[in-house]
């Protein structure tokens, strides 16, 4: 994603006014939340309170390609349009967990849903709950769970995993994600009429794939470089083939960025314990 600090911009008056409803310390305020029950017990236990569901929506038209189909190749038009729209849709939710002065968003989901209203139109949607850290969450001592770009961290993690990565002393800097669109080229006639009945690789078929997915994990690789992770987690490979055909589909990397909570930290060894063994 870029730089852009997140705001308020495309995000509708009526959940504004809903989240000014959730917000931290107001009278008869409630949270609300997709987690569930158990999700819910262990981010409680990881020191963080959640404050409320957040979302950001984007309805995105997807342009036309033009290139040559008998090579492979990626779409770089489909390519942009993909990040782009999911790009909107984050940061408009990143900007409902800044107004809700959230210190991150947890348990996010970012789906595509194809639209009737077009062949092109699909909408992309981010969820997730805000929380808030408490005192002594992460064992103390973090003053600042915002990310360097100062932006409520996001993450993909489950509840459980969560709460693992904040015991071992890690903290979520920001979901990083990297996107290809695609098009693979198709056999010459007579290279598919050798290969019939037979057990044989289809160079052209290994290489395309091979490219597009290096190119998504390049750019979600680079995200994290942005944000000074150390490294990424639960990462996710996804080959989307949405409505282009059997021959042009969409690569996507997605996970979690993240950072020591201090730096001299190390994880403890567990202790090898033996079988007690009778003489």
């Amino acid at each position: 994603m870029t730089n852009a600090q997140p705001s308020a911009e495309g995000v509708p008056a009526d959940a504004m006014r809903r989240l000014a409803e959730l917000s931290p310390g107001k009278p008869g305020s409630i949270f609300t939340s997709d987690l569930s029950v158990n999700e819910f017990l262990l981010v409680r236990e990881a020191g963080f309170k959640p404050i409320g569901l957040v979302l950001g929506s984007s309805i995105y038209h997807v342009g036309i390609q033009i290139g040559r189909w008998g090579k492979n190749q990626e779409l770089e038009t489909l390519s942009q349009a993909m990040y782009h729209a999911r790009e909107l849709a984050m940061t408009r939710m990143e900007a409902e967990a800044d107004a809700l002065a959230a210190d991150g968003i947890v348990g996010v989901r970012l789906d595509v849903e194809m639209k009737e209203f077009g062949s092109d139109i699909a909408e992309f949607i981010a969820v997730g709950t805000a929380v808030k850290a408490e005192e002594g969450a992460g064992g103390g001592g973090v003053d600042n769970w915002r990310n360097n770009k100062n932006q409520p961290f996001t993450s993909d993690l489950s509840g459980q995993d969560f709460w693992t990565l904040i015991r071992a002393g890690y903290a979520p800097l920001g979901m990083v994600m990297g996107s290809c669109v695609y098009h693979i080229a198709h056999q010459r006639f007579w290279q598919a009429v050798g290969n019939i009945g037979q057990n044989v690789e289809i160079p052209q078929f290994t290489e395309a794939l091979y490219d597009a997915r290096e190119l998504a994990m390049s750019r979600m690789q680079a995200e994290a470089e942005a944000l000074h992770a150390e490294g990424i987690v639960g990462v996710q490979l996804l080959s989307l083939p949405h409505r282009w055909g059997g021959h042009t589909t969409e690569f996507f990397a997605i996970g979690t960025a993240i950072r020591p909570l201090r730096a001299d930290h190390t994880i403890a060894k567990p202790q090898l314990v033996l079988p007690l063994v009778d003489n």
